[in-house]
């Protein structure tokens, strides 16, 4: 169908004046296009794209000399206990959402290292788990 066919199949109507409802007030341009803007049709769907690029690390496994000179240190802490020696932790903690997890580094006195439990437990009652530990650091 050509331009003039349309023209001529609603010539009836196309100078007619547009209709306004005598029971409803105008909507505004920007209700209008607020019926168009796009909506969320899968809730969490963002958080769920979000999640996946958040990044995380892998856990390093220590090799036998970084090992040896944690526990020397764990040992010297030991030994030091009754003067609440201060030091500088580097541990991995686990990511609850997804494998991997990210290395923190945190500066404190060690209260004690409990073995049982097998962690350090600092004067601000924060626990890290030994086995969690990447680099210790002596500060005093």
């Amino acid at each position: 169908m050509n331009t003039d066919e349309n023209k001529d199949r609603y010539k009836d109507i196309i100078d007619l004046p547009h209709h306004t409802s005598s029971k409803r007030p105008r909507m505004s341009a920007i209700a209008r296009a607020a019926q168009f803007s796009p909506f969320a049709a899968l809730t969490g769907y963002d958080a769920a794209i979000d999640e996946t690029a958040r990044l995380t690390d892998e856990k390093l496994q220590p090799d036998e000399d970084r090992i040896s000179g944690i526990n020397e240190k764990l040992r010297y802490i030991a030994d030091n206990i009754d003067e609440m020696p201060e030091i500088s932790v580097e541990y991995f903690i686990p990511d609850e959402k997804k494998s991997g997890g990210a290395y923190v580094t945190v500066k404190g006195t060690v209260r004690i290292i409990d073995e049982y439990e097998r962690s350090l437990v600092f004067s601000d009652g924060r626990r890290i788990a030994i086995d969690d530990i990447f680099e210790i650091v002596l500060l005093r």
